[in-house]
């Protein structure tokens, strides 16, 4: 088995959903656990982690563990995603791994129906590669005592220490060593709440640093060892703004799974990922990626930060921000060109991948695929196009949005209407045979 492959059915993680398994002074402490479960659609999250850490009072976990078991034996038949809850671990307590331990004993207990809705485990507060593997070797316990087969169970950590993240390095040395059983291994999350005290990390207001070398860190150890990453927490509920900022920013990065807190965050990050159902335009505001109003076949720009006049025959003024310039005609394509950017539909790129399959069939190794846009500034309007040489490299880089939908298609059936939806069903057909 080569590591670079992924070896579980699940190729992409979009949302990883914390929900507390018992909440102190209800009369059902586990009420929280029973609205998770009964989830569905775009509100479902891809992995739903019942949290019996950091979301749980210490005092309560015991009784979220069996809250776990009731609910998963009760409703863990009709839920879409997967089941990883989050047990307590620490690499500095061998008490805490063991408690851990008790629980994870406790919810894969064949009697109870649970194990067959359960599909694996996330352990917080890793250390070095040794620990993973103490915690690997508790997971092949679990399985051989409760009658599981061994490796079923999928391992995930969350990635809260320095050690940990120098961990991922040496990861993909152990994957596959007969010693361990590492292969179960599937999402690495950032923690970085935990990350920034691990590393004593102060900022002059308290807010938490970016730390984009550590899901930069992340996303690529997780490649290296065929995992899954997965960025920790937005906590600001309310600023979705923010919230697809980061998950921007993430997907650049390879990073297309993102902490969710609420169900509205499910939502977010379900969608994020996806190509839009219309494409659309943008420009480079002064630094502010600005998106243009299509009206009638016309790109336009309605804003201050951007202005265009015509000077004369042949002669304009262009001025982005606080940079003005006097430009020739051909000139101001050229730098209209360099401020807009196309954001292309589903149906654009299925249409560009049978159009290159098509070339590629017919003996072609590379073809052109040209953008187009009149775009309007100030009331002048300028003609802009662009074209860009399609390889099999170019095909294969974006290919992934592709994969990413068939991959949600397969395996969440749920959301088929909803994906009907957003892109009609011609779309979504086509979308799902193409590449195959």
């Amino acid at each position: 088995m080569s590591v670079d492959e992924r070896i579980h059915d699940r190729k992409f993680v979009r949302s990883f959903f914390t929900t507390p398994t018992a909440v102190e002074g209800e009369e059902d402490t586990g009420k929280m656990l029973r609205q998770a479960a009964g989830l569905r659609g775009m509100e479902a999250p891809d992995v739903w982690v019942p949290d019996n850490e950091d979301a749980t009072a210490p005092n309560m976990r015991d009784e979220g563990a069996r809250n776990i078991v009731d609910v998963l034996t009760e409703h863990g038949a009709g839920f879409p995603g997967e089941v990883h809850p989050r047990v307590v671990w620490h690499r500095d307590s061998p008490g805490t791994r063991y408690q851990g331990f008790r629980h994870m004993l406790e919810m894969t207990d064949p009697e109870s129906g649970a194990p067959e809705h359960l599909d694996g485990f996330v352990i917080p507060e890793v250390g070095d590669i040794d620990d993973w593997k103490k915690a690997d070797e508790f997971f092949t316990i679990v399985e051989n005592e409760n009658g599981l087969e061994e490796g079923s169970l999928k391992m995930s950590v969350i990635i809260e220490s320095g050690a940990a993240e120098l961990a991922m390095g040496k990861l993909r040395e152990e994957i596959g060593k007969p010693t361990n059983n590492l292969q179960r291994m599937f999402l690495l999350v950032d923690g970085e709440v935990d990350y920034t005290k691990d590393l004593r990390a102060i900022t002059p207001t308290g807010e938490l640093p970016a730390w984009a070398e550590l899901r930069h860190n992340t996303s690529r150890g997780a490649s290296a060892a065929g995992l899954i990453a997965v960025d920790g927490p937005y906590d600001d509920i309310r600023d979705i703004e923010g919230y697809h900022e980061r998950m921007t920013d993430n997907q650049a990065r390879g990073m297309l799974g993102i902490w969710s807190l609420t169900p509205g965050q499910v939502v977010e990050a379900n969608t994020s990922p996806l190509p839009p159902a219309t494409g659309y335009w943008t420009i480079d505001a002064d630094g502010r990626e600005v998106e243009l109003t299509s009206e009638d076949g016309v790109e336009v720009y309605d804003g201050d930060r951007v202005e265009l006049e015509e000077l004369g025959e042949d002669r304009y003024e262009l001025e982005v921000g606080s940079d003005e310039r006097e430009v020739t005609g051909e000139e101001l394509r050229s730098e209209l060109l360099d401020l807009v950017s196309y954001v292309p539909s589903m149906d654009d790129i299925v249409d560009s991948m049978e159009e290159f399959e098509a070339a590629k069939e017919a003996g072609k190794g590379a073809i052109a695929m040209t953008q187009a846009a009149t775009v309007r500034v100030d009331g002048v309007e300028v003609e802009v196009s662009r074209d860009r040489m399609w390889d099999e490299a170019t095909y294969q880089a974006l290919q992934t949005p592709i994969t990413l939908f068939q991959d949600v298609y397969e395996n969440r059936p749920d959301q088929h209407d909803d994906l009907a939806d957003l892109y009609g069903a011609e779309v979504v057909e086509r979308a799902t045979e193409i590449g195959q």
